[in-house]
């Protein structure tokens, strides 16, 4: 059967979303890095922290773009609850001392307030998704 007039070929849910996921964590990786390169104290330390969680948002969005916002920011934040937790073991700070790349992977040491800051990371990583995938809903037609 022919698709409607007027519309391409079906394409798979989530077709969309794993394109602007992947540019939105692409996105996300500047502007961390830019933060770490431009600001310093308390606020760089803030903004860090939020969109470490932002951009797992935005890969767990990427790897299954099915999910609905609240599951993957619920997942990031999971994730990055778990990572920080991990600090307590003293595992993430040996690492760090052999590579560059795991402090800014799984940090070095445990700050509780850190926990705060995953959770507006998280809460703006989802704002973000679920605007995006309402401002993509398919509109109804208007009556009449």
């Amino acid at each position: 059967m022919a698709p409607p007039r007027g519309r391409g070929p079906a394409r798979p849910r989530g077709t969309a979303t794993r394109p602007a996921a992947c540019a939105a964590a692409a996105l996300t990786v500047a502007a961390g890095l830019g933060v770490r390169s431009a600001a310093t104290g308390e606020w760089a330390a803030f903004a860090g922290d939020a969109l470490y969680t932002v951009l797992i948002v935005a890969l767990v969005a990427a790897v299954a773009p099915r999910l609905r916002p609240a599951v993957a920011a619920g997942t990031a934040l999971g994730f990055s609850y778990a990572v920080e937790l991990f600090q307590l073991t003293g595992v993430p700070a040996a690492l760090a001392a052999r590579s560059a790349l795991a402090p800014l992977v799984l940090g070095t040491s445990f700050h509780a307030p850190d926990l705060l800051r995953y959770a507006v990371g998280a809460a703006a990583g989802w704002a973000v998704y679920a605007g995006l995938r309402r401002a993509r809903r398919p509109r109804a037609a208007a009556a009449g």
